[in-house]
């Protein structure tokens, strides 16, 4: 069976120095050759294989990230579908678009919907309440009396 070889840190311990010497001499980042890839200019080639062997991702910026989606998405045309012969549809983590068509009535709670798919509920003769995460929008700022 083998043996796992204890971490240095914890053979260490008493140590005073921990196997650098003095204790003056390992005391800046100096000692180290400076903190990640300082000091890889003219005379770099103690670092190059460190830098050669690096994830891409190590260098420069990741760029933007989109925002997360809280919500799935369903379409005119799988409403029919979904409600099973009920008037009341209950999709809050839904928002609905406009692709497809829908002939029956049904009053929906949905996070968000496009105004195409808007129009195809309330042509059909249903209603759609929005429930967008606290997120109401206003078309003029509400008084303050």
């Amino acid at each position: 069976m083998l043996h796992k070889k204890r971490k240095k840190v914890s053979r260490m311990h008493g140590s005073h120095t921990h196997g650098r010497g003095g204790k003056k001499k390992a005391r800046g980042s100096g000692h180290r050759g400076g903190f990640g890839l300082a000091g890889t200019g003219k005379r770099a080639d103690q670092k190059k294989t460190l830098i050669l062997n690096m994830d891409e991702s190590y260098f420069g910026k990741d760029g933007l990230n989109p925002k997360k989606i809280k919500y799935e998405e369903i379409n005119v045309k799988d409403l029919e579908k979904l409600s099973k012969g009920k008037k009341d549809l209950d999709l809050k983590k839904f928002k609905i678009l406009g692709d497809g068509e829908i002939n029956t009535p049904l009053n929906i709670k949905a996070f968000g919907a496009s105004k195409s798919a808007i129009k195809k509920i309330e042509k059909a003769g249903g209603t759609i309440i929005l429930d967008n995460g606290g997120y109401k929008k206003y078309s003029k700022a509400p008084s303050r009396s």
